[in-house]
């Protein structure tokens, strides 16, 4: 029996609320001064990649504690896993390149040159290569993963965002955020095969995908989560999210879809048969948890954030401003699935 399965038995027969779903474990300090972007998975060797400014931070997901960094990555937004090849790969925006990284080092072996401001970069399995989507180049610079050579450079619509592979049917999926399209990549012939509307959502920022089911996962601004048909473009469904989203996850095992956004709220989903997805929790997490990884081993989920000022902070006689964030307080704060909730 599948833990989806197991999962809507016993909340159905056990009278278990959604709201318990998902709690909070613990927080991973990491202090120091900048912002964040992505967080990247890797299930194999047990290593949660967290950008951070100028570097990236790895963390070991079976006692969750810092064990290292990568540096010499300034502005990194993302950092792509080769596992096989023991490789990642992060994208330096301001800079404009990519850094290989030897993960059992955690040296850069060489920068490869893209379009200008990569920001999502992803790892395809299926051709072994990389797909650094370039922001202000509305571009997608196409790396392979083994030799650091650029294949191809792919023009796109408008501004990529997020990003999805499926090996199995040589495909990338990729956000085009200031046009509200999702493009449809042919890995083979590195060229757009198809652009499809994804109204009523805006701006998609967050992408997962379900391959088994061709499904795609978006996370839009105008606080809509969208289920599409990775086959034809159809949005299929959607539920209500937060504001402020950067991330999306989907969970194979247990068929939970997860949003998180900077509002402090990460809207988790369950993907159900056919065309029909449902809110299981409404997570509430911490200002500016905007961005997200899941453990497909464990289930967690780990969000990068920081301390913001409160209101009351601010002086009284001054303009309003946003709150700032408070100095070596950057963190990752782990969530954990309800135990009791993936028993038999």
């Amino acid at each position: 029996m599948s833990l989806a399965v197991c999962l809507a038995g016993f909340l159905s027969a056990s009278g278990l609320s959604a709201a318990d779903l998902y709690y909070f474990l613990q927080e991973i300090h990491i202090g120091g001064e900048g912002g964040w972007d992505y967080l990247s998975v890797d299930a194999s060797a047990r290593r949660l990649y967290v950008s951070h400014s100028t570097k990236v931070i790895v963390i070991d997901m079976d006692k969750d504690e810092v064990v290292g960094q990568i540096t010499g990555t300034p502005g990194v937004h993302g950092f792509a896993i080769a596992p096989s090849l023991h490789r990642g790969f992060s994208s330096n925006g301001p800079k404009n390149n990519v850094s290989v990284i030897n993960l059992q080092t955690w040296k850069t072996t060489m920068k490869v040159e893209t379009g200008e401001n990569p920001d999502c970069i992803i790892y395809d399995p299926g051709r072994e290569e990389v797909y650094a989507f370039n922001g202000k180049g509305k571009s997608a610079t196409v790396i392979d993963a083994a030799t650091g050579k650029v294949t191809a450079t792919i023009a796109l619509p408008g501004k990529p965002e997020f990003a999805a592979a499926d090996p199995a049917v040589s495909r990338v999926y990729c956000n085009i955020e200031d046009k509200n399209q999702v493009v449809s990549i042919d890995t083979a012939k590195h060229e757009v095969a198809g652009s499809w509307p994804i109204a009523p959502g805006e701006e998609a920022s967050g992408m997962a995908i379900d391959t088994v089911h061709q499904r795609l996962f978006i996370g839009c601004h105008n606080k809509v989560m969208e289920m599409i048909d990775s086959g034809n473009g159809k949005v299929l469904a959607t539920v209500p999210i937060g504001t402020g989203v950067d991330a999306n996850a989907f969970d194979p095992v247990t068929g939970l879809v997860f949003a998180s956004c900077g509002d402090g709220l990460t809207t988790i989903a369950r993907a159900e048969t056919g065309d029909k997805i449902t809110v299981a929790q409404t997570l509430s997490t911490r200002r500016g948890a905007r961005t997200m990884a899941l453990d497909p081993a464990t289930h967690k989920i780990y969000l990068a954030t920081a301390d913001y000022e409160s209101q009351e902070d601010q002086p009284e006689d001054q303009p309003r401003r946003r709150p700032r964030m408070i100095p070596n307080t950057f963190k990752v704060i782990v969530y954990g699935m309800n135990k009791s909730a993936k028993s038999e």
